[in-house]
C-alpha cells in the first residue's frame, strides 16, 4: 500500500562544503575534500575532521541566542532559518499548532558536556554554568528551534546512530499523512567533534588514518580505511502538498516513501549482506509506489569503511539489478553521523532540481568486489527518482525515496 508523498519547499544545509544551500552544494559538486588535521582533538589517536568553515554562532543567532545553545543546536537553527525563508514561510503568521518540529540527532552537545565536567573536577561544582543541562540534552536543538519560530506542534528528536536524520523526515513524512501537522520542519544536526567522540571511534577501527587529509575519506575505493569525523546540518521543509500548492509555494521535490528496520545483527557491524538495508530500501520504494527500475540515481550511505562499504554494495546490487549511478558525498565532507542523512536527502533534491549527480571524491581505485555504477566526478543527469539511505549503529536502517515534482 502507498502513502500520500510530501511536498518540499525548503531546504537549509550548514556543511564543511560552506555554510548555506548554495554554498554546500558548489563545494560537493566541485569535489574537494574538507578534511584537515586539528590538534584540538588531542590526545585522541585520530585528529583528521571535516569541520564547518567560518560558522560565527553570535552573527547567525544573536549573540544570546548563541550562548544558549550548543553548536548541533546553532547548525540546526542556522539551517532552519535558511529553509523557512526558501519555502517562503512568515512564522509570525501561521498557525504554530500546526506545525511540527523532528531533529535527528545522536551525540548530544558534546561541546558543552565534556567541558563542563573538567570545570567542576578542577574548580568545584559551583563553578559549573546551570546552561550546561539545557545545552547538552539532545533534544534541546528541536526544543531551541521550536521556541525560536513559535512551532508548538509535536516537538520530536530521532536518535538513530547515523540513521538519524533520515529516519526523523521519515517521522516527518508520518505527521504529515497522519494529518497531525500542515508543515514540518525535519532534518540532523550534530557537532561530535571532540577528543573523547574521536577517540572513542578511532578504538572501534572506524576512523582513517590516512596522512593527506583532504583524501582521507574514501567512500567505496579499494585503498579505504575508515571515514573522517564530521559536523553539520540540514533541514527540510515539508508540507502536505495541498497546503503548499494552496499558498502558491514553490515545490523542489517529493519525499514518497520511507522504510525503517533493524538488522537485529550486531552493536556496531552491518549485516555482511545487507540485509535490513535491503528491506529498508524495498519497503521505501513499496511506501512511494515506485519499482527498483525507476530509480535514477542512489546517494549512498557510504562512509569509506571496509565492511560498511561492501555490505552497502551487496545491498544495493540485489535491490538495483539495472546499477543505478551511485555517489556518496561524504568523500567532500566526511561523516556527520546523526546528521548525515538530513544533510543527503536535500542533495538528493538539489540532484533532481538541478540534473546534476555530484562525484565521489577520493574514488580513485574502485573495490573490485564492488560492482556499482560509481560516480566519479560530478555529472549532468536527467535524474527524477533518488534513494537515499543511511546505516546506524545498533542495526539501525533508514531509507527514503525522493522525486521530481
Amino acid at each position: 500500500m502507498t502513502g500520500v508523498p510530501a511536498a518540499v519547499t525548503g531546504l537549509g544545509l550548514v556543511t564543511p562544503a560552506g555554510i548555506g544551500v548554495p554554498q554546500s552544494w558548489a563545494g560537493i559538486c566541485a569535489g574537494r575534500g574538507a578534511g584537515r588535521t586539528d590538534a584540538s582533538l588531542a590526545p585522541s589517536p585520530v585528529q583528521l575532521v571535516c569541520r564547518v568553515p567560518g560558522f560565527d554562532a553570535e552573527a547567525a543567532l544573536g549573540a544570546e541566542r548563541a550562548r544558549r545553545t550548543a553548536r548541533f543546536g546553532q547548525f540546526a537553527l542556522t539551517a532552519t532559518a535558511e529553509a523557512l525563508a526558501d519555502a517562503g514561510l512568515d512564522p509570525a503568521t501561521w498557525d504554530g499548532t500546526r506545525v511540527g518540529m523532528v531533529l535527528g540527532n545522536a551525540m548530544g552537545g558534546l561541546d558543552v558536556c565534556l567541558p563542563a565536567q573538567e570545570t567542576m573536577l578542577s574548580r568545584g561544582a559551583r563553578a559549573v554554568s546551570p546552561l550546561v543541562l539545557p545545552q547538552y540534552l539532545s533534544n534541546m536543538a528541536a526544543g531551541q528551534t521550536a521556541i525560536a519560530h513559535g512551532i508548538t506542534g509535536p516537538c520530536l528528536t530521532v536518535s538513530t546512530a547515523c540513521a538519524s536524520g533520515t529516519s526523523a523526515i521519515g517521522v516527518a513524512l508520518d505527521l504529515l499523512r497522519a494529518g497531525r501537522c500542515d508543515i514540518v520542519v525535519a532534518g540532523g544536526a550534530e557537532a561530535p567533534l571532540t577528543a573523547l567522540t574521536a577517540t572513542g571511534f578511532a578504538q572501534l577501527g572506524a576512523l582513517s588514518r590516512a596522512k593527506d587529509p583532504r583524501s582521507a575519506s574514501r567512500p567505496f575505493d579499494a585503498r579505504r580505511d575508515g571515514f573522517v569525523l564530521a559536523e553539520g546540518a540540514g533541514m527540510l521543509v515539508l508540507e502536505r502538498e495541498e497546503h503548499a500548492l494552496a499558498r502558491g509555494a514553490r515545490v523542489r521535490a517529493r519525499i514518497a516513501g520511507h522504510g525503517e528496520t533493524a538488522d537485529a545483527h550486531h552493536m556496531v557491524a552491518p549485516h555482511p549482506e545487507g540485509l535490513g538495508l535491503q528491506r529498508a530500501m524495498r519497503g521505501a520504494l513499496a511506501d512511494a509506489g515506485v519499482s527498483p527500475s525507476e530509480v535514477d540515481h542512489v546517494n549512498a550511505h557510504a562512509t569509506g569503511t571496509p565492511r560498511g562499504d561492501a555490505a552497502e554494495a551487496l545491498a544495493l546490487v540485489k535491490v538495483f539489478p539495472h546499477r543505478p549511478p551511485v555517489t556518496s558525498v561524504k568523500g567532500v565532507i566526511g561523516h556527520s553521523l546523526g546528521a548525515a542523512g538530513a544533510i543527503e536527502a536535500v542533495c538528493s533534491v538539489l540532484s533532481i532540481e538541478h540534473r546534476t549527480i555530484p562525484g565521489t571524491a577520493n574514488l580513485h581505485d574502485t573495490d573490485p568486489e564492488i560492482d556499482l555504477q560509481l560516480v566519479r566526478s560530478t555529472t549532468s543527469a536527467p535524474v527524477t527518482t533518488v534513494v537515499t539511505h543511511s546505516v546506524g549503529f545498533g542495526g539501525q536502517n533508514a531509507a527514503l525515496v525522493v522525486t521530481a515534482p
